[in-house]
C-alpha cells in the first residue's frame, strides 16, 4: 500500500512551476503597486507630490492616491519649532562662540536666545535651500549681533530686554521675506543675558537693585504726591471762597458807604449850612457820646440840643412831611 500523504517534488510539472511564479510575481507587483499609490498625511503636516519635477502642495489631511513610479512624495512637519543660540538645548551649556557679544559702549555680555520657527511653504522649505532652519539661526544670529552691538549693556542686561527682542524679530522677518526659504519666524525670546565675569555680574545686580529701589522711591513719592494733592486743593478752593466772601462783602460795604456818602451830599447841596452843623453834631454825639451841649439864645431861654435824632431819620421825617403836605394841597 502506497502513503499518498508523502509530497513528491518530482512528480511537480514545470508548467506548474511557472504558473505558481507567476501567481507570486502578480501578487508581489500587485502589493507594490497599492503600497506605491497612496499615501497618508497626518493632522501637523502637508506633502509635496512630485510629478515629473513638478511640485504640488498637499494641505489635506488623511488617504491620497498618487501614480505610483511617476509621482513621489516629500512629507514636511508643520508644527512649531525651535532652535537654540548660545547654549545647548539639551545640555543647557552656554556656548560661547554664539552668546559672546559686544554692546555699544564696548562691554562685553553673554546672550542666550531660543527661536521659534514653523514651515511657511513646504515647496521652499523642500528645496529653496539645502538647510533651511540652519539658513534660519545663520540669520537670527546676524541679526542678534547687530541689535545688541547697537544697545547699551544696561538696555541688554536690565530694562530694554523686550525692546531688543522686538527689534530682532522684525529684523529676522524681513531677512527671511527677502530669502524666502519657506519658513517663517514665530518668536524669539532672550533667555538669559549676564556678564561674562562674576565680579561684573556682581556689579550690574547691584545697579539693577538701585534701579529697583529709585522705581520704588518714585512710586512712593507718586503716592504721597496723590495723597496730598487732593486736600491741597481742598484748602485752596476754601482759602478761594473765603477771599471770594471777603470781596463781596467789602464790595456791599463799600457800596453802602457810596450811597450813605451821596445821600448825604444831596443833602448838602440843598442846605450846606445845615448840613455842616448836623454832622457836626452828630460826628460830636459819636465822639464824645455822653457830652450834653446846652444852647442858650440870650434871651433866658434855653435849648439842649444833643442828642439828636440820626441824621438818617430826620432826613425821612422830613421828606415823609413834604410829602404829606403836598397830598394835602
Amino acid at each position: 500500500m502506497k502513503n499518498t500523504s508523502n509530497f513528491d517534488i518530482n512528480n511537480i510539472k514545470p508548467n506548474q512551476i511557472k504558473k505558481a511564479a507567476t501567481v507570486i510575481v502578480g501578487i508581489v507587483a500587485v502589493l507594490i503597486i497599492i503600497f506605491n499609490s497612496t499615501y497618508q498625511v497626518k493632522e501637523q503636516e502637508q506633502a509635496v507630490l512630485l510629478t515629473f519635477g513638478n511640485a504640488k502642495t498637499v494641505s489635506e489631511s488623511g488617504l491620497h492616491f498618487k501614480i505610483p513610479f511617476i509621482q513621489t512624495v516629500e512629507k514636511v512637519d508643520t508644527t512649531i519649532k525651535g532652535i537654540a543660540i548660545g547654549y545647548n538645548i539639551d545640555t543647557n551649556e552656554t556656548i560661547e562662540d554664539e552668546s559672546l557679544m559686544i554692546t555699544s559702549d564696548y562691554n562685553f555680555v553673554n546672550v542666550d536666545f531660543f527661536v521659534e520657527y514653523q514651515v511657511s511653504d513646504p515647496i521652499l522649505a523642500l528645496y529653496a535651500s539645502e538647510d533651511p532652519v540652519e539658513v534660519l539661526k545663520n540669520i537670527a544670529q546676524s541679526c542678534i549681533r547687530t541689535v545688541i552691538g547697537q544697545s547699551d549693556v544696561d538696555s541688554v542686561l536690565t530694562t530694554g530686554k523686550s525692546e531688543i527682542q522686538s527689534e530682532i524679530k522684525q529684523m529676522i522677518n524681513a531677512r527671511l521675506e527677502e530669502n524666502d526659504i519657506g519658513i517663517y519666524l514665530v518668536n524669539i525670546t532672550m533667555q538669559d543675558a549676564e556678564p561674562p565675569t562674576a565680579e561684573v555680574m556682581e556689579a550690574f545686580k547691584a545697579v539693577e537693585t538701585a534701579k529697583q529701589g529709585k522705581e520704588t522711591a518714585i512710586n512712593n513719592a507718586n503716592k504721597y504726591k496723590n495723597e496730598k494733592i487732593p486736600a491741597a486743593e481742598a484748602s485752596v478752593d476754601q482759602i478761594l471762597q473765603s477771599a471770594e466772601a471777603a470781596k463781596q462783602e467789602r464790595i456791599n460795604e463799600a457800596t453802602g458807604q457810596v450811597a450813605r456818602f451821596n445821600q448825604m451830599y444831596n443833602e448838602y447841596i440843598k442846605f450846606p449850612e445845615i448840613t455842616k452843623q448836623r454832622m457836626f453834631y452828630e460826628t460830636m454825639e459819636e465822639v464824645l457820646p455822653s457830652l450834653e451841649i446846652i444852647i442858650d439864645s440870650g434871651d433866658g431861654s434855653v435849648q439842649k440840643v444833643l442828642p439828636l435824632n440820626p441824621f438818617s431819620t430826620v432826613n425821612v421825617n422830613e421828606n415823609n412831611s413834604s410829602d404829606t403836605t403836598e397830598g394835602g394841597n
